[in-house]
């Protein structure tokens, strides 16, 4: 239950637009059974000419309305009656066109209110949360999740007060002709509900499965689509393809077991509708007989049993998409009800740009859900205008730690400090202003070269962009592209060479202009030619900078005024490159292993 009202929440923004959808469809509703009761009078009086024989406890204003229409010729009222129908007819239609276009925009308006609070949430939360969800399977949080609840509220709301109210109209009306038989009829239907729980139950721990497996596809998808190269690079089409078809036959197989469920309610209530009328003939038919009804009131009861089954029938139905709703909606909430383990804090100030330097003062980290301890006692120190290179092998928290520095992650312990200032006190945007990032993974949007430039900086001009494309060398092969700056380049950059990426990359950090500058192994995956051209840009970008830089070639060693060597987390040499080699056996191995002219 706190599942289904946590999925009303919804809603809450759009009480009035869904308040005037309900009463809109409970009136258009209400001509169902207006239409039933029009039987009465065309079957008593028109066709059999007999007057309309009600029970005596019926209230007063239905009383004196029989009166009138028994007191009035066959003929007459035949006159009149299509003219009551045709009236009732469009009345009912205008009403329900209205009801369900009301529905539609809410349903939509909800839809586009749950994919923008999970799209925001996801670009709020902290890096470490997608260290451990695939991108395919938040992307299914929005979609495919977002269009299980889509039909929950568009459909299954719909009918869950359309067909309750119709249950209880007609209820009312068996209640009103014939008590005694409609109490027995409606002591027996519940009895409907105990399957069709057990169903629903059922069906929403299927459609969690379901929901599973479909993020499951898109995960692959995403993974297949974007490394495209590499599946066809070492001819992997056969197995992609058949890790696809045996996830796709997975969702396929609980789809059916869902399907299976849904498709079982209708005949169920049917059998069970057809016993209950062929009691109520049984019964009421007696009563007919020996004149206590006329056979138009007869049918009306009648009707009205029968009438029920239908909405009964809907109801299960709907029963189904919201288990399936609830599913979703609990992994939606999953997202939304997600904390980010780094948060701005309340009235974090704004830092000014660096004067003086960046201390990392007796830091440890390690990863949320991880007692690995990444990084331990880490003290360092990088003043304004130098350039520190971090050297170590693979995996020992070179990554790591120049991401503490623009706050993607917070140290379990010691802090990180810009001019004296920790930047857990300041706020976001003021921090990662002044920091640029190049790193070896560049990033890029299928957008124009210009758009990917301009990124975080919108406003630059057409000026601008092209003496920082030509700061990083990219303005020679960007003019010979088919639309030069609005060329689309592809998604994540597919038209471009590596070279090419890293160039536009270092562009775009180039136009932003930050006094402090983050190099992420920027070069390690160029070819020589490629790594000449991004190496220059480099230099070009570094000038005046403060540079924290991840280094595999010697040229950014050479430059640098620090080195500090990782090993296991910890800092183990700090120095210059002529210290270190006497000083720091491992950076005399890596120096020998990596940097040597023979390697």
């Amino acid at each position: 239950m706190k599942n289904y009202f946590k999925l009303l929440k919804f809603l809450k923004n759009h009480t009035r637009l869904f308040t005037v959808a309900v009463v809109t469809m409970l009136i258009a509703s209400s001509f169902e059974g207006i239409q039933l009761s029009l039987l009465v009078p065309m079957t008593d009086r028109i066709f059999g000419n007999k007057p309309i024989v009600v029970p005596g406890h019926l209230p007063a204003f239905i009383t004196r309305i029989v009166e009138h229409l028994n007191a009035m010729t066959p003929e007459s009222l035949f006159g009149i009656f299509p003219v009551i129908v045709i009236v009732a007819l469009l009345l009912k239609n205008a009403l329900v066109f209205a009801y369900q276009y009301l529905m539609s925009d809410l349903s939509q308006a909800v839809m586009r209110d749950i994919r923008y609070q999970l799209y925001s949430k996801i670009q709020g939360l902290s890096l470490d949360y997608f260290s451990k969800k695939r991108t395919g399977e938040l992307i299914s949080r929005i979609t495919n999740d977002v269009n299980v609840v889509e039909n929950a509220v568009s459909y299954g709301l719909t009918d869950l007060f359309r067909q309750t109210f119709m249950i209880i109209m007609f209820v009312v009306i068996a209640f009103s002709i014939y008590p005694k038989a409609a109490f027995v009829m409606f002591v027996v239907f519940p009895l409907l509900g105990i399957p069709m729980a057990q169903i629903g139950r059922r069906l929403r721990k299927i459609s969690k499965g379901t929901q599973e497996k479909m993020a499951d596809i898109n995960t692959l998808l995403v993974e297949t689509i974007s490394g495209i190269r590499l599946v066809k690079a070492f001819c992997m089409e056969d197995y992609e393809s058949s890790r696809f078809k045996q996830k796709n036959h997975e969702y396929y197989k609980l789809r059916m077991k869902s399907i299976k469920r849904l498709l079982v309610i209708p005949p169920i209530t049917e059998i069970f509708g057809a016993a209950c009328g062929v009691a109520v003939i049984l019964w009421m038919g007696r009563v007919v007989l020996q004149g206590g009804l006329s056979f138009g009131v007869f049918i009306l009861f009648f009707g009205s049993i029968m009438s029920i089954i239908s909405p009964i029938k809907k109801l299960g139905n709907v029963n189904g998409l919201i288990q399936q709703a609830l599913a979703a909606n609990e992994r939606i909430y999953e997202v939304l009800d997600a904390k980010p383990t780094v948060i701005e804090r309340p009235g974090a100030i704004d830092i000014p740009e660096m004067r003086e330097s960046i201390k990392i003062k007796d830091v440890d980290f390690r990863y949320a859900d991880d007692s690995h301890i990444v990084l331990q006692n880490i003290d360092l120190e990088v003043k304004k205008g130098e350039i520190l290179a971090i050297v170590g092998p693979t995996g020992t928290g070179k990554t790591t730690l120049v991401n503490l520095i623009p706050r993607f992650y917070d140290p379990i312990k010691g802090s990180v400090a810009i001019d004296g200032v920790d930047v857990r006190e300041v706020t976001f945007c003021s921090l990662r202003r002044q920091i640029g990032i190049v790193t070896q993974e560049t990033i890029l949007f299928n957008d124009t070269v210009r758009a990917n430039i301009a990124y975080g900086n919108l406003q630059a001009s057409q000026q601008q962009i092209e003496v920082a494309a030509r700061m990083a060398f990219a303005h020679p092969f960007i003019i010979k592209m088919p639309n030069g700056y609005d060329t689309v380049i592809g998604d994540r950059g597919f038209r471009l060479s590596g070279g090419e990426k890293q160039r536009i990359a270092i562009a775009r950090a180039i136009l932003g202009n930050p006094p402090i500058l983050i190099l992420d192994e920027a070069t390690s995956q160029l070819d020589s030619e490629s790594e000449r051209f991004v190496q220059e840009a480099l230099d070009k970008l570094m000038q005046g900078r403060t540079v924290v830089a991840i280094a595999h070639r010697l040229s950014t060693i050479q430059k640098a005024n620090k080195i500090v060597v990782l090993e296991r987390g910890r800092v183990i040499g700090q120095g210059g490159h002529e210290e270190l080699l006497k000083s720091c056996p491992l950076y005399n191995k890596l120096y020998s292993l990596q940097f040597s002219p023979a390697a």
